[in-house]
């Protein structure tokens, strides 16, 4: 959209020919684009290292889980006398004993299995959870990339409209002059440049909060210069509602199921009861013989109605409930997915609509409006409404450019390759 075409042709060949030269001159300087915010991002990101932890610990903590407990060892005197001759003396009667033993507890079997597999059903967990995390962090450090390219487009915009808002203000002394315009056609456009300076204030306020919100991502690298485009999407809605059981957030509560079950089946196990041994070495004084002494005991879970089963069965309805969540969590992106599907295509719609229709037309309008003025056929209220509209079709075409990307993103983090 173009005022005074030549002399503005003029001044974007010359600013041209002033940034190769510059760029000639000056050392190439590091640029950020879409695909190396998310590498950055997810190379220093805590909360990922955080995740990673998680995920080390719990598989470094599934070799113990069926192992069974330390052994026990006791060390004492039995049968020490405490009236006599021989009171308090370990040696001086034949039942008196110096003895060290050692006990190891037996869980079933069942339990330690149980208790096996809920180990190896929370490093899944954290597994799944890591993916989550990774997903998230690629997903918000790609839309604060976004966020900078669309702020910075929309301030260069605002900036080129400013430019050709003095070049109206320096030809109207002569259109003054000349009788082609009325004095209070300047404090007019005067008025729209103050508008229009406003409005790059706000953009240059904007930039810098979304550089704000990049450099929580990508660190010192939010001050380079961005450099490309956002990716090109090709989006398939029944291709997309039908990996909806994909999505990276419903990964976690399969493990969450299998945590859940095996705490049942441990619970179950519990009802067996367990065993242990022991084996002592008993010494007498050196008149009597040594002995030893060997001895098993077990569990009796005679309350398993009472005690164990209610256990377990409160287990198994935790089982139950993390699979009514996973359901509700199901239908949750599924709504979600339709409504960003639906938004998507509106958004195409309207971008497409605007593009092949109404910026030409706007632009049309200004170039008539203009010449009309030019020829003293019009005024310059119509002139500067016309460049307001076409100012407003600018900066809303970058708006669903910006919302269009940003559902791209979202679309495309939802389910981990």
């Amino acid at each position: 959209m173009l005022l005074h075409p030549f002399p503005l042709r003029a001044a974007a060949r010359a600013g041209a020919l002033l940034s190769a030269l510059l760029a000639a001159t000056l050392p190439a300087q590091a640029a950020l684009n879409f695909d190396d915010t998310a590498a950055v991002a997810l190379a220093q990101a805590p909360a990922l290292h955080n995740q990673q932890l998680a995920v080390d610990s719990a598989q470094t903590a599934r070799t113990a889980a069926a192992t069974l407990p330390d052994p026990r060892l006791a060390v004492g005197v039995e049968n020490l006398p405490i009236a006599g001759m021989g009171r308090y003396s370990a040696v001086a009667d034949g039942m008196s004993m110096q003895r060290i033993a050692l006990m190891q507890d037996m869980p079933n079997a069942a339990k330690r299995e149980a208790r096996a597999a809920g180990a190896e059903a929370k490093a899944a967990r954290e597994q799944a959870m890591l993916v989550v995390t990774r997903l998230g962090i690629q997903r918000d450090a790609q839309l604060a990339w976004l966020g900078v390219h669309f702020a910075e487009r929309k301030l260069a915009q605002l900036s080129e409209l400013e430019r050709e808002s003095q070049l109206l203000l320096n030809t109207l002394d002569a259109h003054i002059a000349s009788g082609k315009a009325m004095p209070a056609d300047k404090l007019m456009a005067r008025q729209e440049a103050l508008a229009l300076a406003d409005r790059r204030d706000e953009a240059e306020r904007d930039v810098a909060k979304a550089r704000a919100t990049l450099r929580r991502w990508v660190g010192e690298r939010a001050t380079e210069p961005l450099t490309g485009e956002p990716p090109v999407v090709t989006l398939k809605a029944d291709e997309a509602r039908a990996a909806i059981h994909r999505h990276a957030e419903l990964a976690p509560y399969t493990a969450m199921r299998a945590m859940a079950d095996a705490e049942a089946r441990e619970m179950d196990a519990e009802q067996r009861g367990d065993w242990a041994w022991e084996v002592a070495y008993q010494r007498r004084g050196p008149q009597y013989g040594d002995m030893v002494s060997f001895q098993i005991s077990m569990d009796l879970p005679w309350q398993k109605e009472r005690r164990q089963k209610p256990i377990a069965d409160a287990k198994r309805l935790d089982a139950a409930r993390v699979e009514t969540e996973r359901q509700n969590t199901v239908r949750m992106h599924q709504e979600e997915l339709d409504g960003w599907l639906a938004e998507w295509q509106a958004l195409q719609a309207q971008r497409e609509r605007l593009a092949r229709l109404g910026e030409p037309l706007a632009a049309e309008r200004v170039k008539l409006t203009l010449s009309g003025y030019e020829a003293g056929r019009s005024d310059l209220a119509s002139v500067l409404a016309a460049r307001r509209e076409a100012v407003e079709t600018h900066l809303r075409l970058t708006e669903l450019d910006a919302q269009i990307a940003a559902l791209n993103v979202r679309l495309t983090t939802l389910i981990a390759e």
